[in-house]
């Protein structure tokens, strides 16, 4: 894939291109993701079906519906996405983050699109979705603004984009940089630049410059002494956002 888009960071893409063979490793370089992603993953299912009129408890959930998951690096999200009976393309500017999820699919018989692209590679050929989905990643863009106007240009009108990332504040500088990466030695040191973290304020700015409304931001935490995640009202930290596509 030409790595031309604005919004990719050639260094961000080398940074995970080197840990890809540890995406499904719960006890690897990306443990943290591990642990957080049954929090995230209920979130996403239940905003997505309150949204659709979907019920959660039918087997197949999602069905009917497209999804994007960009940055979607070893398949972590799109593999229970698909579960969930959402038809799943999974987009990564990584090539080795790519041949990663498209190899885990394959071995757990799940039929995803899985493609090396960018999200102004997938705007410009016309791309549309039901839901989009942007996880830790506007974080580690190289152009924030015109990354979601690429994002906000693939939701259908009426559709969901849901956005998880890191809030630029002091705690979450002590926790997420200091304490995760320096402390506890929970990710290899230098994944994140806290420069690049995003206020709410500062993501709903772009998305609705995106032709989106934001809907809600919710907060994630995370309590040491139980090793697990949760939903919470505060957003210093992690947040998750979730935008409407105006019709």
């Amino acid at each position: 894939m030409s790595q031309t888009a604005a919004s990719v960071d050639p260094a961000e893409i080398e940074r995970f291109s080197a840990m890809a063979a540890e995406w499904w490793d719960p006890q690897g370089k990306f443990r943290p993701l591990h642990k957080f992603n049954p929090v995230r993953l209920a979130f996403i299912r239940d905003r997505i079906a309150a949204h659709f009129g979907r019920d959660v408890t039918v087997k197949a959930p999602l069905s009917g519906l497209r999804l994007l998951d960009i940055g979607c690096g070893g398949g972590l999200v799109a593999e229970p996405m698909a579960r969930l009976g959402a038809s799943v393309l999974g987009a990564d500017a990584a090539e080795r983050n790519i041949g990663v999820a498209r190899a885990h699919a394959a071995e757990s018989g799940l039929g995803i699109d899985y493609r090396c692209t960018s999200a102004e590679a997938l705007a410009a050929a016309g791309e549309r979705f039901d839901v989009v989905l942007t996880l830790e990643v506007v974080e580690h863009v190289a152009d924030l603004n015109g990354f979601l106007s690429s994002c906000g240009q693939m939701v259908k009108p009426g559709g969901l984009l849901i956005a998880a990332t890191l809030n630029r504040t002091l705690k979450a500088y002590a926790l997420a940089i200091v304490g995760a990466e320096y402390i506890l030695g929970w990710l290899p040191r230098g994944t994140h630049d806290w420069k690049k973290f995003v206020q709410p304020h500062e993501l709903a700015q772009g998305l609705r410059q995106a032709g989106l409304t934001m809907q809600d931001v919710t907060g994630v935490s995370y309590d040491p002494l139980a090793d697990r995640w949760s939903i919470s009202g505060d957003t210093d930290v992690n947040y998750m956002m979730v935008a409407v596509k105006n019709a």
